[in-house]
């Protein structure tokens, strides 16, 4: 395993321009705030290094994470939900405003990439120039013994530009009849989503609850759990019930039901939830005992109330999902490549309307992911 570290000592310069320097289209985020932290504009290409491939960035998705870190969500002194901070002016301004840590302002965003391989650094060979691919975006500094990871796009410079260096490791060509959007809306959401249902050990006849089930992350954890063989029970807001029963859910709730009454206690085996918020609490009485519960967001809120006698006296097991463990992107690769799953993309914008792209993603009216067109 390549030590990655090397990648996170951007140069403070590298986005100065001098004459007759190769130029790109790229959106930079300056800091926290608003949208006026976004600024489209011309930078230097990056040039591979050692390990390294230099990508022709197709198509790039939209994701939470993006405006998390560009609000500051992420610091601990946040306790409101994703959507209510977004609509604030609480934004962070302390170091503390990506993953309680300093975030790399200024920095190009970006976490799924689809791109083609254009330039090679050193020692590199593979993937083939011309391969079209995706990048694994979560990355282990130490190997998959280890826990500790960097992010493109949250760590260093990501896709929301026409070319992304990326260390060739993490960069897995695809062979399938999937359009550069489509490919696009996988990497962050689908990978997210793997890993949580890897980790819960979904199996055939499991009855698995998705709170959420109709954004990115949500609506990959349905299509995984089927292709398990899995009972999927989704929770969906009433407006959006009818674009989400085409992926073959069981059982479609209503948001905002009553879940105990509807479904009982001790009546599902998983629980994988993006949602926390009010309705974290009664979960844990809807799992059996020896449940899990897995989650990598929080989009309802950070804060929740938990009844330790739930947890303990149940044997629910609790797993935290961010790093994605070595297997998830293969798998991935692999479905696509067999037909198993199918991308939902909501609408596509050019690069350079991100802001709109943004605004209309945190309305949370599309079922699916928003994807940005770089000019080709």
């Amino acid at each position: 395993m390549q030590d990655l570290t090397y990648i996170l000592e951007s140069d403070p310069q590298r986005y100065t321009l001098t004459p007759g320097q190769p130029t790109m289209k790229a959106v930079v985020t300056t800091g926290n705030g608003g949208y006026d932290k976004l600024d489209y504009r011309d930078v230097p290409i990056p040039v591979p290094q050692a390990g390294e491939v230099l990508l022709k960035v197709l198509a790039a998705g939209v994701n939470n994470t993006e405006i998390n870190t560009r609000l500051g969500w992420y610091s601990s002194t946040v306790t409101a939900g994703t959507e209510d901070f977004s609509e604030s002016d609480d934004t962070i301004t302390t170091e503390d405003g990506g993953w309680n840590e300093k975030t790399p302002f200024p920095f190009i965003q970006g976490t799924d990439c689809c791109g083609e391989v254009v330039a090679h650094g050193a020692d590199v060979t593979a993937p083939a120039i011309g391969a079209r691919v995706l990048v694994r975006a979560c990355m282990r500094l130490n190997g998959y013994d280890s826990l500790e990871n960097i992010w493109m796009a949250s760590d260093f410079d990501g896709a929301f530009a026409q070319y992304v260096r990326v260390p060739a490791q993490e960069v897995f060509a695809i062979d399938c009849d999937w359009s550069d959007v489509e490919l696009a809306t996988i990497p962050c959401a689908y990978a997210t989503a793997e890993n949580m249902v890897q980790r819960c050990n979904v199996q055939a006849g499991d009855r698995v609850l998705v709170p959420g089930a109709s954004g990115g992350v949500g609506s990959a954890v349905v299509q995984l759990c089927k292709r398990r063989g899995a009972h999927v029970i989704a929770i969906v807001g009433s407006a959006k019930i009818a674009q989400m029963q085409h992926l073959g859910i069981d059982q479609i709730i209503p948001r905002g039901t009553d879940l105990l009454a509807e479904l009982g206690d001790s009546s599902v085996d998983v629980v994988i939830d993006n949602v926390g918020g009010d309705g974290f609490t009664d979960l844990f009485k809807l799992l059996v005992r020896g449940g899990r519960y897995a989650s990598s967001g929080a989009i309802a809120g950070p804060m929740v109330t938990l009844d330790m006698r739930d947890f303990y006296l149940k044997d629910i097991t609790l797993i935290g999902c961010t790093a994605w463990d070595e297997v998830v992107f293969p798998n991935l690769i692999g479905y696509i490549e067999r037909g198993e799953i199918q991308p939902l993309v909501a609408k596509t914008f050019p690069l350079e309307e991100i802001a709109s792209a943004q605004k209309e993603f945190m309305e949370k009216r599309h079922v699916g992911n928003f994807v940005l067109v770089p000019p080709q």
